[in-house]
């Protein structure tokens, strides 16, 4: 793969100071879910500090930041206390429970689609057959609840093809195939696509010129679809690098923020038929993609799927997602952590003192998303939306009518 010192020369004339924004944000609430997550894992939904200092990697919160002061940020969703030990322990505040429940609900009723997208991923790929360790990975991106791997073997497989689901979204926009009508053909055989993608380019990039050429031979060169057979094409080749850009067009559609984390893109190089020099051909494309090198693991958005820095087509996760950055941050007085008068181990006895303010005022202003200090103070150059963790209380099973079936023994 290019190196990150490559990535950032080939990027920076490219750069998009809107999707960069997108980018801290996305740092800021994968954060925030890891905790809820753990939280969640936790009897009584409390975990000491102690113990959520194991989660540091996951956060992305090295030292000497203080996972505390982190906490103490949102205090309309994380509790801080001390027992009589002076032990600190963390736990949620009914705002982030309601939003937890409100989450689950919005899972479950968007489980059949994130169950058609991992369908097409197995549709898609060399072997109609993926490793269940490579789907948790895009977990988050797809909507799939938590727990899913409780329900599904080491592997995935396609029992069953579906015509009218190996139509590429990108087909679906430029056909106008209503997709809630299911008029697409039912005998539908995917081959050959002459369809050119819709390019952005920065405002400030000037050297556009020097490439117009190349980029109409580009979008007038045929490629195979994402669900036909490619392993006839020659790596290297036009056709071959084409149909890799529509392949990762695909991928990026069924997310539900239409961005991906590289590493991930990375993991499929073989199954989707990818070249091994993945983050050239996406630094190549940048009327397509956009690439930020922002913290530990680069990202890669689907450009046309945005207007600024906001989506244009929101999932309610998304919607969601944007309804608990509401409640992170705040601005005044440094809270302190409150102790028990008394406290005991029993289970009888769980009053818990909050966090207050040193000023008595319960109100908290909601962070300014665009203020480059806040956002610095909340994020540390995270990503830590790739761990997977097993939880008692299942979600929704999803149901795949007969699709997939699964192999090898439960994760």
């Amino acid at each position: 793969m290019t190196s990150s010192k490559r990535v950032q020369d080939r990027s920076q004339n490219k750069r998009v100071q809107e999707l960069e924004i997108a980018t801290e944000k996305h740092k800021v609430i994968s954060k925030i879910l890891h905790l809820f997550e753990t939280l969640k894992c936790e009897q009584e939904s409390i975990i000491s500090l102690r113990n959520l200092d194991q989660h540091r990697q996951q956060l992305n919160l090295p030292k000497p930041n203080k996972i505390s002061d982190f906490l103490r940020k949102s205090p309309k969703l994380f509790e801080l206390y001390k027992d009589r030990r002076g032990v600190v322990w963390c736990g949620l505040t009914e705002e982030a429970q309601e939003l937890i429940k409100e989450e689950e609900q919005i899972i479950r009723e968007h489980s059949e689609k994130a169950a058609e997208y991992v369908t097409r991923m197995l549709m898609m790929s060399l072997d109609k057959r993926l490793p269940l360790d490579k789907i948790a990975h895009f977990r988050r991106d797809l909507g799939l609840p938590m727990d899913f791997r409780k329900h599904w073997g080491e592997y995935l497989e396609l029992v069953s093809w579906k015509s009218d689901w190996a139509i590429t979204e990108h087909e679906k926009k430029v056909l106008g195939i209503n997709e809630g009508k299911r008029d697409c053909d039912s005998d539908h055989v995917p081959g050959l696509l002459s369809l050119s993608f819709p390019l952005k380019f920065p405002q400030t990039y000037k050297k556009v010129y020097r490439y117009g050429g190349k980029i109409e031979h580009f979008q007038k060169r045929e490629y195979l679809s994402p669900y036909a057979d490619a392993t006839g094409l020659k790596a290297g080749s036009l056709e071959f690098d084409k149909r890799a850009v529509a392949v990762m067009h695909e991928l990026l559609s069924f997310t539900i923020d239409k961005r991906l984390v590289t590493d991930y893109l990375t993991h499929f190089r073989r199954e989707f038929t990818m070249p091994q020099k993945l983050m050239r051909l996406l630094l190549k494309h940048f009327g397509i993609f956009y690439v930020s090198e922002r913290g530990k693991r680069f990202s890669v958005f689907l450009k046309e799927a945005y207007d600024g820095s906001e989506l244009i087509e929101k999932h309610p996760l998304v919607v969601w997602k944007e309804k608990v950055m509401r409640s992170v941050g705040y601005r005044g007085n440094k809270k302190k952590i409150g102790s028990f008068e008394d406290f005991s181990d029993s289970e009888d006895n769980y009053d818990v003192a909050l966090v207050r303010s040193d000023s008595g005022d319960e109100e908290h202003a909601v962070m300014d998303l665009g203020n480059d200090e806040t956002m610095q103070t909340l994020e540390n150059d995270s990503d830590g939306d790739g761990s997977e963790m097993e939880i008692d209380d299942s979600y929704l099973l999803i149901e795949l009518a007969g699709l997939i079936s699964c192999s090898g023994e439960i994760a």
